[in-house]
């Protein structure tokens, strides 16, 4: 769990960094991430609760957890493996740093799963945990792309962004595809299901290994 919280501290920092260097390059996605912030707050903030219902808001909150790092380890496994990104001439830069987050998903993609399973592990509460994430992540994903979209200086008013360009993209692999990740879900849904059955540990470590980003952030 320490080791969990250091990446994501680490990850947040890397956020801030890549956000700076898009305004810098004239795309302010900061009135897009007000509103993340806003939703998980929602989803996860804290709540004037105390003893039993203070015990099961913290259960509920980490089952969650469990579910959005579900998706994280699918998108971590599927960028390391994203060749059509670089064949399409993506910024190696980026690259890198993306790869280097989704190793680091992948590595710890058990974690919050495991710790749910330990204190509670109720079948009931990790569905109606998927429910709520899908519903979150897939709003945030339709309004992210579609802002993105409208404000990137290279392709404003040239792509509209949402579902229907997604359609197109995911089957040529230059974003993860609808139906790889619904069979993720599916599989999520299963009593018997395990984060460790998606991606490989010894992929991620490797990449973790030689990523210039990951060099660069020990140093």
């Amino acid at each position: 769990m320490l080791g969990f919280i250091g990446q994501e501290a680490m990850h947040a920092a890397s956020h801030d960094g890549v956000l700076d260097h898009f305004v810098e390059q004239g795309l302010d996605v900061r009135p897009f991430v007000r509103q993340v912030e806003f939703v998980f707050e929602g989803l996860l903030g804290d709540r004037d609760l105390t003893g039993d219902r203070a015990r099961a808001w913290l259960f509920e909150r980490i089952c969650i957890i469990a579910a959005i790092e579900h998706f994280t380890g699918v998108l971590g496994d599927w960028i390391l493996n994203a060749g059509a990104l670089d064949e399409a001439g993506a910024d190696p830069t980026m690259m890198d740093l993306l790869r280097w987050h989704g190793a680091e998903e992948v590595e710890h993609r058990h974690v919050a799963h495991d710790l749910y399973m330990h204190l509670d592990g109720s079948y009931a509460n990790r569905l109606r945990a998927m429910a709520e994430t899908i519903t979150a992540l897939a709003a945030l994903w339709q309004r992210g792309h579609r802002f993105l979209m409208a404000r990137d200086p290279v392709v404003r008013g040239r792509i509209k962004g949402g579902l229907h360009h997604l359609r197109r993209t995911g089957p040529a692999g230059l974003t993860p595809d609808g139906r790889m990740v619904a069979a993720s879900v599916r599989r999520y849904l299963r009593r018997s299901y395990s984060p460790l059955h998606e991606g490989s540990t010894a992929q991620a470590v490797a990449y973790l290994a030689s990523s210039p980003a990951a060099r660069a952030a020990l140093r």
